[in-house]
């Protein structure tokens, strides 16, 4: 099974005959080259050519992510799944106003979907959203009308700004928690949201990269220069069960709280242990299984992603129209 490997420390990668090898002044240690699938690198890490040749003649993908732990770039090796047809068809249907609306509706439907699933989770446990539930129910039920992505867009702020203003009543911990801020996030709660869906972005688009769509043609989200706003797209549905889920369980748990924040910085920037201590328990949930009710057998929230794209190719090519994931347990 390939796995995820994540490289913290300062150091360096470098080929060593026919695998790799991760060196600090501590230890050096060779990596299973033939059961890794993905390298995220956090710390400052040394690496040459010689490496990135050998990463692609392996078929691994490396993420990148900057001093505070945001995504920065990814390197993906030659595209081995390019497949001509479908990318005319994926524009296309991007290009087609009615059939693009059609597309983000069923995307932005199971997103509101997720959300509200979260809230009664949180609800059936004594915390008093049911006002809000309410509230996302009759905007959910006003996607099918939407003439437009800018009015559709317009309904997904709204459905998640109500689904925020939930967090202080479902978050244990006393925090301060009004709105969503990005750039740069503003508190502990924006700091999390953002580190942990930039990771969602990066594991969205390796998926991705895995099937033969084209991570740039999206339909909810606008493409634009320097982005794969197809992953914005997909990361909609899966947020919630993963994303939300984790920091609800990290902070109601108190595995972190303001101690893991670099106060200098207003509670804004992890520290670096516990960007680890995340970054693990993340990796933990995408290996969380569950049964597929239609393929009758268990998978990996990682691979749901990756069913999720092999569904969009079904619609594109006309096979089966496309119903967007919805969690059902």
């Amino acid at each position: 099974m390939n796995e995820k490997f994540y490289i913290f420390s300062n150091c360096r990668l470098k080929r060593k005959d026919n695998n790799l090898r991760l060196e600090t002044k501590e230890l050096k240690k060779d990596l299973k080259v033939e059961i890794i699938d993905e390298i995220y690198i956090f710390g400052e890490v040394d690496l040459n050519t010689k490496v990135l040749n050998f990463l692609a003649q392996n078929d691994i993908s490396l993420h990148i992510f900057n001093y505070y732990g945001f995504y920065s770039g990814s390197f993906f090796p030659r595209d081995k799944n390019i497949n001509g047809d479908l990318l005319v068809k994926q524009v296309k249907n991007y290009l087609n106003k009615s059939e693009r609306l059609a597309i983000a509706k069923e995307i932005e439907k199971g997103a509101a979907f997720n959300i509200f699933r979260n809230l009664r989770y949180y609800n059936s446990r004594d915390k008093n959203v049911k006002e809000s539930m309410n509230y996302i129910k009759i905007l959910s039920e006003k996607i099918d009308s939407a003439e437009s992505i800018e009015q559709l867009m317009g309904y997904e702020g709204n459905i998640r700004r109500e689904y925020y203003s939930c967090w202080e009543e479902i978050i244990d911990q006393e925090i301060d928690f009004k709105k969503r801020v990005k750039r740069p996030p503003d508190n502990m709660i924006n700091s999390l949201i953002s580190y942990l869906n930039s990771m969602m972005y990066t594991t969205v688009l390796s998926e991705i990269y895995k099937t033969q769509l084209d991570p740039t043609i999206s339909y909810l989200h606008e493409p634009g220069t320097k982005r794969f706003s197809l992953s914005l797209d997909l990361a909609e549905l899966f947020k919630p069960l993963i994303v939300d889920r984790l920091i609800f369980s990290l902070l109601n748990k108190n595995q972190i709280t303001e101690d893991d924040f670099v106060e200098e910085s207003n509670f804004t920037y992890l520290k670096e242990n516990s960007r680890q201590k995340i970054i693990l328990e993340y990796n933990s949930y995408l290996e969380r299984v569950v049964k597929h009710k239609e393929l009758n057998r268990y998978v990996s929230y990682t691979y749901l992603i990756r069913l999720e794209c092999y569904k969009l190719i079904k619609h594109i090519i006309g096979e089966k129209e496309y119903e967007s994931f919805k969690f059902w347990w």
